[in-house]
């Protein structure tokens, strides 16, 4: 799997590592600021897009609860993945691959493909991270790229961007990290797995059935999607689940020493194994879930307000139950005991006065939602496996449903005002 193979955690590189994250918003922007290094041969540079210029100018100025106040210059700034991809190493350094390609922007499969974007920027030695919510992101990736490591990031952090190329950590700096092969695919009984699943308008690859082909159109049979010699999957063998297990553990340890070693994060955790992993996924469904979709059809209500209204709280923790009771059916292992529990979580949202999730925020500022990874991924993955979830579904269906009407009702006045 290439010259990182050959590094143990605790070592540093014996060549130029070079990270690059996909999407400059403030998780991102945080959590880079923390794995450049390049003192110890550590290079991380960022893709922007609407703070491009801020941050080309003046790297990220960076205003933390946990580190105190620094500026983040990266490697270098790209305005597009195209740049990034035709001249990865603007500083003269000589050319590069991307080692890490680190995705950080919200995932929307209703809306594009992420890993088409990216595809230009995988070769055969990168390694490709998802700090990205919901559940069922990482298929798509898995499906376009095989043979490629994947690591699937889950993190607990509040932080935000108060001004282009300025950023906010509030509180927390947790993230959970670990390997994936395929584990957010379908895994129907074995007597249906030839069957063909009802996919709905808006699904994503992450409701590819196991063992099912991937399409045609989304699949490279090799990592490097730029080379003119790359074989058709037809006939490149893939690795095993075991194998792409293995080399994302080595490369998700790696990154695990590099933010704690030398970015200081002491709570970077490694996940035992992939389904622990996804398991940490699930339960970040129990407040995603119920708090994003509730605060939007609740008329624009915050956490703690929707906490201390009874019928409202009553509601939230309904659908973590029905979260708590659905996802050991779903993996296969229940929630560690370590986990809070819905009542834990609802005190706790009391005390967050003024938050508001993101889903609230994004409508109110026009943005579409992540509506398909936490809400209707969940609902179709769980249905697969025979276990049906009606308090999500139903938010998914009014929630999906009042997105089109508002932009059916936008796209309608903007038709209008051709005339």
């Amino acid at each position: 799997m290439g010259g990182l193979e050959s590094l143990s955690p605790g070592t540093d590189p014996d060549r130029p590592i070079h990270i690059v994250f996909v999407g400059a918003g403030a998780v991102g922007c945080f959590y880079a600021s923390r794995l450049h290094h390049p003192s110890h041969n550590i290079h991380v540079s960022l893709i922007a897009r609407s703070n491009y210029k801020a941050l080309a100018e003046h790297g990220v100025q960076l205003q933390t609860h946990t580190f105190g106040d620094y500026t983040f210059r990266p490697h270098a700034v790209f305005p597009s993945v195209a740049a990034a991809a035709a001249n990865p190493s603007p500083s003269g350094a000589g050319p590069h691959e991307w080692d890490y390609i680190i995705v950080t922007t919200k995932a929307l499969p209703d809306r594009s493909d992420d890993s088409a974007l990216i595809a230009p920027l995988v070769s055969a030695n990168s390694c490709i991270v998802l700090i990205q919510n919901g559940v069922g992101v990482e298929q798509p990736y898995r499906t376009r790229f095989p043979a490629t490591p994947i690591i699937s990031a889950v993190t607990v952090i509040s932080a935000e961007q108060t001004s282009p190329g300025t950023v906010r950590q509030n509180r927390w700096t947790r993230i959970h990290i670990g390997p994936y092969s395929d584990s957010a695919s379908f895994s129907p009984p074995s007597d249906k797995a030839t069957a063909s699943y009802p996919r709905g308008d808006d699904t994503t690859g992450a409701l590819t059935p196991t063992g099912a082909s991937p399409s045609p159109s989304t699949t490279t049979g090799n990592n490097n999607t730029n080379s003119s010699s790359s074989s058709s999957s037809s006939s490149t063998p893939h690795p095993t689940s075991a194998a792409l297990q293995q080399a994302g553990a080595h490369r998700a340890a790696l990154l695990s020493d590099w933010w704690t070693r030398l970015g200081q994060i002491r709570d970077v955790d490694l996940a035992a194994d992939e389904t622990a992993l996804q398991t940490i996924r699930w339960h970040k469904l129990c407040i995603n879930a119920a708090f994003n979709p509730s605060a939007v059809l609740a008329g624009g209500r915050g956490n703690a307000d929707m906490a201390r209204d009874a019928e409202l709280r009553a509601h939230l923790a309904g659908v973590m139950r029905e979260i708590w009771a659905a996802a050991p059916q779903v993996l296969g292992r229940a929630f560690p005991a370590s986990l809070a529990g819905p009542e834990k979580i609802l005190r706790s949202t009391e005390r967050n006065v003024g938050s508001k999730p993101s889903m609230l925020l994004d409508w109110e500022a026009g943005r579409p939602m992540e509506i398909e990874v936490i809400l209707g991924n969940p609902v179709r993955i769980a249905r697969a496996r025979g276990v049906e979830m009606p308090r999500l579904q139903t938010l998914y269906a009014l929630l999906r449903s009042a997105q089109e009407v508002r932009e059916g009702g936008k796209k309608g006045r903007a038709e209008k005002g051709k005339l």
